[in-house]
């Protein structure tokens, strides 16, 4: 079954550089996605309750985004990836990070939950 695009928006009381380290970076990454990140070339690899699990990054740039894509989905939907994304309004100058991913259309409103609790963390970190 293929899986579908969907997009969620936070609004995060920090600045581009702060978010961006901590979207990109392992020590950023382990403060609030996992519980450690490891890079290898491209390839991260989350670790969560000691299960692991790989991305390929696939694409960034600095202050404004980075994308990945599952190493399970590079054989299985070769469209699918995730992305956090830097959003500065160039009236209000509110920051927001835009998350978009694919899932399951059965699977698509926990996922949705899954980003709500990971990015509240982000926000808990940033004092936001």
């Amino acid at each position: 079954m293929a899986k579908e695009k969907f997009e969620r928006e936070y609004i995060i009381k920090s600045s581009a550089k702060i978010i961006y380290n901590c979207i990109s970076t392992p020590s950023g990454l382990s403060e609030w996605f996992s519980d450690d990140v490891n890079i290898r070339g491209d390839v991260y690899t989350f670790v969560w309750d000691n299960a692991e699990e790989q991305a390929r990054m696939i694409g960034k740039k600095r202050d404004e985004y980075i994308k990945f894509r599952w190493l399970e989905d590079e054989e299985e939907d070769e469209k699918a990836y995730f992305e956090l994304r830097i959003k500065i309004d160039p009236l209000t100058k509110e920051v927001a990070i835009i998350v978009t991913d694919y899932a399951e259309e059965d699977e698509i409103e926990d996922q949705e939950l899954l980003w709500d609790s990971q990015i509240d963390e982000l926000k808990h970190i940033l004092g936001s």
